[in-house]
């Protein structure tokens, strides 16, 4: 067995602005194992929000992977008991997450599948949504008419704190019939939530991804919000769970904060025991790193995968996005 580990970096369909800033480029880091005559591989990108780099997610790698490598070697574990080992080789994030996935995709393969989600029972399709990146609401406004014109049917709308009930009216204006869905990436500390929260109401807004910072939410179990909230950064795995009851009605899981689907899909199963309804979501990746999610966005209610949609260039085999879902019949 051998693993490798590479940086990759993917030039942005267009420029992609959220609250913490804009991008033009995507840097991913893949992992790849040989074993047997087979390639199998993982994807991660390191997010500097949770301090990663990818100069530091490939120094973790390489360093669990000598490890992995030496233990399989010795013979004193197969390819399943290596998933479970890397467990506590490295902490949950981007790092154990390429390695993960890549175990799953081997597991996969040494199961004569050639995906990981084919080890699952999946629909055909799966909708997932569009995402509207921060502009002027004008600009904004243009963005959601395109998806529509693809045949989207959910959009994802990226605020900061600066012209929330202008952007939003923008997409609704343009979308009245899509169903809509906000991401505040934790910037809205400084506004009246309680106010915002009954200005949005009239726009028909499904949900709220973290309008706070992950180290100031508590304050949401107080405020009344006829919108149900979504924690992104406020939830990676089993370990915040409870500490979310009461200010959450939903999760969401993105395997770069679970590290990998193995504690991703503890997490989902935990989450749904205490009443949270699911989102699969993503950072910026290539289908790759969509595919090992798809066992999540069966079971979620809300999905997010469109990272492949944001690039200016795909791996191969992609997924297939079509109307607004991530086909995936024979």
């Amino acid at each position: 067995m051998k693993i490798h580990v590479e940086p990759v970096t993917i030039a942005m369909a267009t420029p992609f602005r959220i609250s913490r800033g804009s991008r033009t480029e995507c840097h991913v880091v893949r992992v790849t194992i040989e074993h047997l005559g087979m390639i199998a591989q993982g994807e991660c990108t390191p997010y500097p929000r949770y301090g990663e780099s990818v100069e530091s997610v490939i120094k973790a790698i390489s360093h669990a992977a000598h490890e992995l490598q030496s233990l399989y070697a010795k013979g004193e574990a197969d390819v399943m008991a290596l998933k479970s080992q890397l467990q506590s080789l490295l902490p949950a994030g981007a790092a154990r997450n390429a390695l993960d996935c890549a175990l799953w995709h081997l597991h996969a393969l040494l199961s004569h599948k050639q995906q990981v989600h084919d080890l699952f029972t999946l629909p055909e399709a799966i909708v997932t949504a569009m995402t509207v990146s921060i502009d002027t609401p004008p600009a904004m406004a243009k963005q959601a008419q395109a998806y529509l014109s693809q045949g989207a049917k959910l959009l994802k709308v990226k605020l900061d704190g600066e012209n929330v009930i202008e952007r939003v009216a923008a997409v609704r204006d343009a979308a009245p019939h899509a169903k809509i869905i906000l991401d505040a990436n934790e910037a809205w500390q400084n506004l009246d939530l309680a106010t915002v929260f009954d200005q949005l109401e009239p726009f028909n807004i499904s949900m709220i991804e973290q309008p706070l910072p992950q180290d100031c939410d508590d304050v949401l179990a107080s405020i009344p919000h006829p919108i149900p909230l979504c924690a992104d950064e406020s939830c990676h795995t089993r370990e915040q769970l409870h500490q979310l009851l009461g200010k959450y009605e939903m999760v969401n899981i993105k395997l770069d904060k679970t590290g990998g689907l193995s504690e991703a899909l503890l997490l989902a199963d935990d989450a749904k025991k205490l009443g949270f309804s699911l989102m699969s979501g993503c950072m910026l990746g290539t289908s790759l790193a969509m595919r090992a999610a798809l066992p999540i966005a069966a079971q979620a209610s809300v999905v997010d995968l469109d990272g492949p949609v944001l690039l200016g260039q795909d791996v191969t085999p992609s997924l297939v996005y079509s109307d607004g879902e991530i086909v995936l019949s024979k």
